[in-house]
């Protein structure tokens, strides 16, 4: 039974990495190396592709895990596991290296948290934020045998978040917290969903800088998920459906002060996005 697991988890790896077209043997690695059943749960499972009904599978057999599909954890709430090659495509747009500290906010059952794991390897540490108490206590169990990662009952957008050198979100928010940006190291990189509830949105990647003010940042492509609490907005929603309307692929920085000029695409409360490059870094190297 190992062996036909083996098989299709290096099936689904090569799946995974061509649907996302990269080209990247750590990030194969992780997906053929991490099984994806403990986090799925007790099959048969729904299934869904994204934005269509869920289907059930017809029996538990781990062949229907290993594919290109969203994995429902709550089917009533619609949470998921999320699309596999788009969370291929993102983790690799952060270009994570061995030893570092990963923050992850919204972790669900854990599944990309051990791939997280798995890619910062046993001198690097992944603090895990899951505000369900239900889908935590699971997560824990699920992850127990990766002594680099600890899993936290709580809201990961409060104060006191550990210095990271990545924060990678999993709940859609209408504007970045404030305690994520501060919590990253220098050079360090976040990325989250720019998308409140209901909002197809997009993939903010923003990277720290010299510059306190202004910050690198790009879209790593469009982005739907869950709403996180705490970070919701009606009427952001609104204008960033508006907003993703047009041009979003321009967008070159994040700034937290001065008056947002003829640049800005879009303009929160405090914070705007810009299609000028910062200061210091160069469009390519956003890309890291």
């Amino acid at each position: 039974m190992e062996d036909r697991s083996e098989k299709l988890r290096a099936f689904y790896a090569k799946l995974i990495c061509a649907a996302a077209k990269l080209n990247e043997a750590r990030i194969e690695e992780a997906f053929r190396s991490v099984k994806r059943e403990p986090f799925a749960g007790r099959g048969p499972w729904w299934v869904t592709i994204g934005g269509q009904p869920y289907v059930l599978t017809p029996d538990d057999d781990p062949a229907f895990l290993y594919q290109n599909l969203l994995v429902a954890l709550d089917r009533e709430r619609e949470i998921n596991i999320g699309m596999p090659s788009a969370h291929a495509y993102w983790i690799a747009t952060c270009n994570i290296k061995p030893g570092e500290t990963v923050v992850q906010v919204g972790t669900g059952s854990g599944y990309y948290t051990a791939i997280l794991a798995h890619l910062v390897g046993d001198a690097g540490r992944v603090c895990a934020y899951e505000i369900d108490e239900g889908l935590s206590a699971w997560a824990r169990d699920n992850l127990k045998d990766f002594p680099q990662v600890e899993v936290r009952t709580q809201s990961g957008v409060g104060p006191n978040l550990p210095r990271a050198d990545l924060i990678y979100v999993c709940a859609g928010a209408a504007h970045p917290s404030r305690a994520w940006l501060e919590a990253l190291r220098p050079r360090g990189r976040l990325l989250f969903p720019l998308a409140p509830a209901g909002v197809l949105g997009g993939m903010l990647l923003v990277k720290r800088l010299d510059q306190e003010s202004v910050w690198a940042a790009r879209f790593a492509g469009r982005a739907q998920f869950i709403g996180c609490a705490g970070l919701q907005d009606e009427e952001a929603g609104r204008r960033l459906t508006e907003a993703f309307s047009k041009d979003w692929d321009r967008v070159r920085s994040l700034r937290l002060d001065g008056a947002p000029d003829d640049t800005c695409w879009y303009a929160g409360d405090g914070w705007w996005l810009s299609t000028a490059g910062a200061k210091g870094e160069q469009t390519e190297a956003t890309k890291s």
